[in-house]
């Protein structure tokens, strides 16, 4: 993760003193590292997966290949993303000097794009290592974000600490997030032995240009409508309307 982050914001994270002539060699010569650390991983958490002991397993070295060769292909889009990101950070807090500035400093640019990375290689089928990859973010940071949730461009966690987002969330372009917000499942249906169904939707969808105020709580597979505003410390368990204004 430490390897990408110089990737995805070279000069910022990992070498420092980078010029034009040498970004380029510089991210060449740390993906070259990046896939041969990656592969090993994710061949690991297949071997995990399948009870089998690492480097016995062929068609999980194989299928580790594949997995991360798609997962390179797709970090120009990750870049293109987390670029949103702090954009919305910047222009969303008035304490934000620059762009650099919620890079460096905010948590929840840490947050997200430690889950943007995990994301791109749970929705390839890679087991156990995105959750490593979010739960290492959660205990730097305080926000705990599944691998599994979906999140659209120009995504702003302020301040951050507390925030659960759970894994079946989808959350769209343009929504601001602060402390304390719970998006999370209001009930765990269970099958004929009792024991919780997994994968199922069961948490929020957010669509596009909302604004989840500090402490909210918001559960169960219900849409929060474009536009709206959800008020501090509200607990909501019911779908709203686009442009609704939910205040204790």
């Amino acid at each position: 993760v430490e390897l990408l982050r110089s990737v995805l914001f070279p000069g910022y994270f990992g070498v420092s003193d980078l010029s034009r002539d040498s970004m380029r060699f510089h991210v060449g010569a740390t993906l070259d590292r990046v896939t041969r650390l990656l592969k090993e991983q994710v061949k690991r958490g297949l071997c995990f997966e399948a009870c089998a002991q690492p480097g016995e397993c062929g068609a999980c070295a194989e299928k580790s290949e594949t997995i991360t060769r798609a997962f390179l292909a797709g970090l120009p889009e990750v870049r293109r993303l987390l670029a949103t990101d702090v954009q919305a950070a910047y222009e969303g807090d008035p304490a934000a000097r620059s762009p650099d500035e919620a890079i460096f400093c905010y948590p929840g640019i840490w947050a997200v794009t430690s889950q943007r990375i995990a994301h791109a290689l749970y929705r390839l089928g890679v087991p156990l290592i995105p959750r490593i990859i979010t739960e290492h973010a959660h205990g730097l940071t305080g926000i705990d974000i599944h691998p599994g949730a979906t999140i659209g461009e120009r995504f702003f966690i302020d301040h951050g600490t507390g925030v659960v987002i759970g894994e079946t969330c989808i959350i769209g372009t343009n929504v601001r997030i602060y402390q304390g917000v719970t998006l999370g499942a209001k009930s765990f249906p269970k099958d004929e032995h009792g024991n919780p169904i997994k994968g199922i939707p069961r948490h929020p969808i957010v669509e596009d240009d909302v604004v989840i105020y500090s402490g909210a709580t918001i559960l169960g597979r219900i849409t929060i409508g474009r536009g709206s505003q959800i008020g501090g410390n509200v607990w909501l368990t019911e779908s709203v309307p686009p442009n609704s204004r939910i205040h204790q």
